[in-house]
């Protein structure tokens, strides 16, 4: 695999959940449906699952190409900002939902 796939395989996961979160978020912020917070919700969980897997996998790999393993941990880390953003939203949801 190339660097740049790696690297893209990081970039591409970062948006797709980024993304989702955002729906979810202003989806609930803006039309008060329900149906989004508990998206949300089920997107912090199943998102948890997704990013695991792809981070051992990436780690994994890297550790076994020793050449990849900077192109690797460099995905990871870009992976590893939804961290404290999926925290941030998931504070303002409840929040918002009054719990």
């Amino acid at each position: 695999m190339k660097d740049s796939t790696i690297i893209n395989i990081g970039k591409y996961t970062f948006l797709i959940f980024l993304i989702l979160g955002n729906v979810c978020l202003f989806g609930y912020m803006i039309s008060k449906i329900e149906a989004f917070a508990a998206g949300g919700l089920y997107l912090i969980l199943i998102g948890s699952v997704v990013n695991l897997i792809i981070i051992t996998g990436l780690l994994i790999y890297g550790l076994y190409y020793k050449p990849h393993l900077i192109p690797c941990l460099k995905a990871i880390g870009l992976i590893c900002f939804n961290i404290p953003i999926s925290i941030l939203y998931f504070f303002i949801g409840l929040s918002l939902l009054n719990f």
